[in-house]
């Protein structure tokens, strides 16, 4: 299970979280430190896995990957196949790319709904849910569509006149 997934920049700052589990806010917070300061001191040329019995929990680990200024990380339980988060990692950047043309940060700081919007197309409540990249976009398009259309339901009540 995907426990939470977490978009930080190079100088430790969360632009996108969502945990899947009840975390308190102040062990969020301890939490997104912790994961910034073990991946940030990390060489380029390691693996992008993490097991860190003291920092996560015994059966958690960490799987990440750093585009640019920004690190993509996924904590999850022993039942996620690295392999498989990191190519879902590249799924969500990929997609993210497509949504914003070319994602940079400040498309996450400044469209935070749509950002948090793919997220939950590609994984809801820790499972994954989609890992088509153009069936997210589509399915964005689509609510996209919806939100732009007009409401014209009008609800009476039974026996009401008409006129």
């Amino acid at each position: 299970m995907i426990k939470a997934v977490l978009i930080i920049n190079n100088v430790g700052k969360p632009r996108l979280t969502k945990f899947y589990e009840p975390v308190v806010p102040e062990k969020q917070r301890e939490l997104i430190r912790t994961t910034y300061s073990i991946l940030s001191k990390r060489a380029d040329n390691l693996c992008s896995f993490v097991e860190d019995e003291s920092a996560f929990g015994k059966g958690t680990k960490v799987v990440y990957r750093h585009y640019a200024t920004l690190y993509f990380v996924f904590i999850v339980d022993n039942t996620e196949s690295e392999l498989g988060i990191l190519d879902l990692i590249q799924v969500f950047v990929e997609t993210l790319d497509r949504v914003f043309q070319h994602v940079c940060e400040l498309d996450l700081v400044h469209n935070f709904p749509r950002a948090n919007a793919v997220l939950d197309e590609i994984v809801m409540g820790g499972q994954v849910l989609e890992t088509n990249s153009a069936d997210v976009v589509k399915a964005l398009s689509d609510m996209q569509k919806l939100d732009r259309q007009p409401s014209v339901t009008t609800i009476r009540a039974p026996g009401a006149l008409r006129s």
